[in-house]
């Protein structure tokens, strides 16, 4: 078995050890956001303490609510904060792979967060289209226009990063939907100021819980994929195995697993039947880059077969003679 993976973190490149060849790439460094969450938590923080005294202050609950919705945002902040950092963390002998994964865990959760925050806006305003009851207008406004603008620019802290990491893209879906339910709550503000129409508050909240669900939808189906260590959405499993069967000297592949080891990093191992034996270090180079820079796969273990015919010894029916496969 040779082991070939990309760690940042680990030694220089270029650097042998034992029976395995270890390859380094320095490209795609995922971008620290460290700085982001801790600005985007304390001026979240500070805006939950804004809206509660304003709350009490004009005796609006759903001022007071909207604190407490605001809250569990901050929470969902600090978890994919904590899983950020969490998985720059070393491998250890309990977690040889490190701790990278937690990042997944936290992108699912704060799904999920994302989820049940709109069924508390779905619930209160159904209840307010029941029983409708006097707005305060201009505080309302006031207050949702300081929540586009931490919202909006705590968004923008993590637009860059939302792309490629499905954990930041938690936290930047979070900040979005706060920024969008205040810009609606603006938007109803000015109507019931104008009209009087209070039923306008609930109806508009109505308007953007659906377009919460909407944008986090996909969070949540990346997030339960790569939980269940599907292959990325981003990677093609059957063009990897093909780009590996165009290799020189490999006659078939079989028993590939590519899986993520966390919302930036990706993991595959497979069994290529050489017959000429093994290829050596250049071959294994040249996979490694290839599978880096077309699919940006940072951890490749190969395990070398010289016969077709012979029984891959795993004790879970693989066998090369079966023809090649791929789980994913």
């Amino acid at each position: 078995m040779t082991e070939v993976h990309d760690r940042h973190d680990e030694h220089n490149a270029d650097h042998d050890h034992g029976n395995g060849a270890h390859g380094h790439s320095h490209s795609h460094v995922p971008k620290d956001f460290g700085f982001a969450f801790a600005l985007g938590t304390a001026l979240n923080v500070g805006f939950v303490v804004v809206e509660v005294i304003a709350g009490f202050l004009a005796n609006s609950m759903a001022l007071v609510a909207d604190a407490g919705h605001n809250f569990g945002d901050v929470l969902g902040l600090l978890m994919a904060w904590g899983a950020s950092t969490l998985a720059k963390r070393r491998p250890t002998p309990r977690f040889t792979y490190g701790f990278g994964s937690s990042t997944i865990l936290a992108a699912l959760a704060n799904a999920v967060l994302l989820l049940v925050a709109v069924g508390a806006i779905v619930l209160e305003a159904i209840q307010r289209l029941i029983e409708p009851a006097p707005v305060a207008a201009g505080m309302m406004i006031v207050v949702a226009a300081v929540g586009i603008a931490v919202n909006g620019f705590t968004a923008w802290l993590f637009f860059s990063g939302s792309e490629r990491d499905v954990n930041i893209r938690g936290a930047y879906l979070h900040m979005m939907a706060d920024a969008g339910v205040s810009v609606g709550v603006v938007i109803a503000g000015v109507a019931v100021m104008l009209t009087a129409w209070n039923w306008v508050d609930p109806v508009v909240s109505l308007i953007i819980a659906v377009v919460i669900v909407w944008s986090t939808w996909g969070l949540l189906q990346d997030s339960i994929r790569l939980a269940m260590q599907g292959v990325p959405i981003a990677i093609d499993a059957t063009r990897v195995e093909t780009r590996l069967l165009e290799l020189p000297g490999v006659a078939s592949i079989h028993d590939l697993h590519i899986w993520p080891m966390s919302t930036t990093e990706t993991a595959l191992t497979c069994h290529l039947v050489m017959p000429e034996g093994h290829p050596g270090d250049a071959f294994i180079e040249t996979a490694t880059k290839m599978l880096h820079d077309e699919f940006e796969i940072r951890h490749a273990t190969f395990q070398f077969e010289v016969s077709g015919d012979a029984p891959c010894g795993l004790g879970t029916g693989c066998t090369a003679a079966a023809g090649r496969h791929v789980h994913a």
